[in-house]
């Protein structure tokens, strides 16, 4: 559905140290800078990209907006969220574990990234 989604950084090299360690605690390879100096994570079904607002003024999370990685395991999700506190995120919503909901049982872990930006890492348990 989706090409990329790209969020805003107020600090790139505290933001590429961040989902360098997230995106790799879910095995995939550290980003690529661009000569405009945005970073790129390239993976098969798409890319995740960072950036420094084009329009000189500081990034800010939208409220109500949530970027969702996907998790192989519950135990690929905690090391993800772990990855991300020790990387200058912070965590929020509950602590990780499984959630009911219409869709079924979820276990979902929450971060907010250096710049404020809402994520999660979402596992659907069978």
């Amino acid at each position: 559905m989706f090409s990329h989604i790209m969020v805003g950084a107020n600090d790139m090299n505290a933001s590429k140290k961040f989902y360098d360690a997230i995106l790799g605690a879910l095995g995939y390879e550290p980003g690529v800078m661009d000569d405009k100096g945005r970073c790129f994570y390239f993976t098969e079904s798409g890319i995740f990209a960072i950036t420094s607002p084009i329009d000189g003024k500081p990034a800010s999370h939208g409220n109500g907006s949530t970027v969702g990685f996907a998790a192989k395991d519950p135990a690929q999700a905690d090391a993800w969220h772990a990855a991300g506190v020790a990387n200058g995120g912070t965590t929020c919503e509950d602590a990780p574990g499984v959630r009911e909901s219409g869709l079924g049982k979820l276990y979902l872990a929450y971060l907010r990234d250096p710049s404020g930006n809402k994520l999660c890492a979402l596992h659907r348990v069978a």
